[in-house]
């Protein structure tokens, strides 16, 4: 029996507070190979050069829900078995997480290959895309959890890549038993992956692939590779990219990848064009 397969393009960016998300989701929805996927747009308010408001300590609360039932709407008029998600922001990835945790009778297994865990809220940090993963566990922010209708269990979710978690994030990773594996253990090893995915009896398996995860000295396109803006109030990724592609490759070789969700992606260069190009008369008129 063929399985149905829809990719996402959710060109979010008010989970990061930063408009450059949009180009940098449509750029990789036009980088993937072609193919009879159908390609299905998730409406996000464009940035119009006004501020984000803060509602309750998330910028664009009232739009990141609008955009999340979006989501949800249209992938229940679909009913996919398998989703591919080109991303904004890593909270484009809650509505077909929780969708495919539903679709496999809460049995998902979700690999969060990310240099952060996504699970809380920072009091000095107002953005919502650190709450994706909290909130498909059914913690995280309640206005958001309650839209994951069946939470992840603990045991079925592991975080690869991960780099220097904060005390928050250690309390929620110890208290709920998540499993966890840096770039360098990694790097000798996938082993500790593979044991995951046979204890826990991982049959259907989804991928967040936050592309911060990777070294930003080698790979550019990242939020930590900002020319302009340095960022220094999280910890970079180490991992590099042949590392990355065998990861994916012997994850998809042990269990059946029915999700995979490519966020965070700022190629700046290509952003930098971009604006230069909408300021050229005879490309105007």
């Amino acid at each position: 029996m063929t399985k149905k397969t829809i990719r996402l393009l959710m060109p979010q960016w008010q989970g990061g507070n930063n408009p450059n998300y949009s180009f940098g989701a449509e750029l990789l929805a036009w980088l993937a190979p072609d193919n009879d996927q159908p390609l299905i747009n998730v409406p996000v308010q464009a940035y119009d050069g006004t501020p984000l408001e803060n509602e309750n300590g998330i910028n664009g609360r009232k739009q990141l829900l609008e955009q999340l039932k979006s989501a949800h709407h249209i992938i229940d008029a679909h009913k996919p078995d398998r989703i591919v998600m080109f991303g904004g922001d890593c909270l484009v990835e809650q509505a077909p997480f929780a969708y495919l945790n539903e679709r496999y009778g809460g049995e998902l297994g979700l690999i969060w290959i990310d240099a952060h865990g996504d699970l809380v809220k920072y009091d000095w940090y107002d953005n919502g895309h650190t709450l994706p993963l909290g909130n498909l566990l059914g913690e995280g922010d309640e206005e958001f959890a309650i839209h994951v209708k069946t939470p992840l269990k603990p045991e079925n979710v592991f975080i690869a890549g991960l780099a220097a978690p904060t005390e928050q994030e250690t309390e929620v990773i110890q208290r709920l038993g998540i499993k966890t594996a840096g770039t360098k253990e990694l790097t000798n090893s996938t082993e500790s992956i593979k044991e995951w995915i046979k204890k826990s009896s991982i049959k259907h398996l989804a991928i967040h692939l936050d592309l911060d995860v990777l070294d930003p000295k080698t790979f550019r396109s990242l939020l930590f590779a900002n020319p302009e803006v340095p960022v220094n109030y999280a910890p970079e990724g180490t991992m590099q990219m042949p590392q990355l592609l065998n990861l994916i490759k012997e994850l998809s070789e042990e269990t059946d990848v029915v999700g995979l969700s490519i966020t965070e992606h700022l190629p700046w260069d290509s952003i930098k064009l971009k604006n230069l190009l909408e300021e050229i008369p005879i490309l105007n008129k």
